[in-house]
């Protein structure tokens, strides 16, 4: 499905080069490493960033597809991946109100769109390392661009959480980037995701249909943008997240990645929260 464009803005936070957090009370963790000597041989994970929504009839076909992905149904000879899932708004007024849509989403959409100089925005979309794009339900091409993706090795990082509040998540992060960056820039980009989600669609072009969800982005936050770091220099930097009613540690993760200014990936991190944060 084809839409016009639109447009909103999001990012926040800031950072700092090496710190250390007295709470009384946090969880630490260290990065999920589903496929650590292999993965570190090819050099990380693939970020996969699937553009989605429950009012669009083709997208469910993609939402299966991404979350046998992400659960490490890809060949033997492929990079493992990590998924992101950002459901848009723009059908919405087909008769179904997506409960995980944002125009924050579909202005991340809108910038891939402009990055790749496409002239339409669809679903269901994967970009896959903010290089290359595809048809959601394409998994022959899905595949063949994981395949091909460029590879970079993925931050370094110690995650620790805490909640301040019942309402509000911090996760303090610090370790290294792996990456060089210099003088133009690249942002730490944080997102806290929710998987098995299940919602019973109502109206709109799945009617009738249980909807199944995994990855799929809540929040999503700039920890900060750094310049003239060294691959091994230590950054470290704490992002608040707003949770929403019904948040269920077990079921959600982060992931940390870096992204330049034309949108594109050179490394990502993965983080399961604990189960009784």
């Amino acid at each position: 499905m084809a839409a016009k464009l639109f447009s909103a803005c999001f990012g926040r936070k800031g950072c700092r080069k090496d710190s250390s957090d007295n709470a009384a009370k946090v969880h630490t963790a260290n990065a999920q490493d589903p496929a650590s000597g292999e993965e570190q041989r090819k050099g990380g994970s693939v970020l996969v960033e699937l553009f989605t929504s429950q009012g669009c009839a083709t997208s469910p076909e993609a939402e299966l597809l991404i979350s046998r992905l992400g659960r490490g149904e890809l060949p033997d000879d492929a990079p493992p991946v990590i998924i992101l899932a950002y459901h848009v708004e723009y059908w919405d007024y087909l008769g179904w109100k997506d409960p995980f849509g944002s125009m924050l989403w579909t202005a991340r959409q809108k910038a891939y769109v402009e990055a790749l100089q496409q002239d339409t925005i669809y679903t269901p979309q994967v970009v896959v390392q903010g290089r290359a794009e595809c048809f959601g339900t394409n998994e022959e091409a899905l595949l063949a661009e994981i395949s091909k993706a460029q590879q970079f090795s993925g931050p370094t990082m110690q995650a620790t959480f805490e909640r301040k509040t019942p309402e509000t998540l911090q996760v303090s992060l610090s370790g290294a980037l792996r990456t060089k960056v210099d003088g133009k820039g690249m942002d730490i980009m944080v997102a806290l995701y929710e998987n098995g989600l299940v919602t019973e669609v109502s109206s709109g072009e799945n009617k009738g249909q249980v909807m199944k969800n995994d990855f799929v982005v809540r929040v999503l936050e700039k920890m900060c943008t750094v310049r003239d770091v060294s691959a091994k220099k230590t950054v470290s930097g704490t992002v608040n997240f707003n949770l929403w009613d019904g948040f269920d540690s077990s079921k959600c993760g982060i992931v940390v990645f870096l992204q330049n200014p034309s949108m594109q990936n050179f490394g990502c991190q993965q983080f399961q929260l604990p189960d009784d944060l």
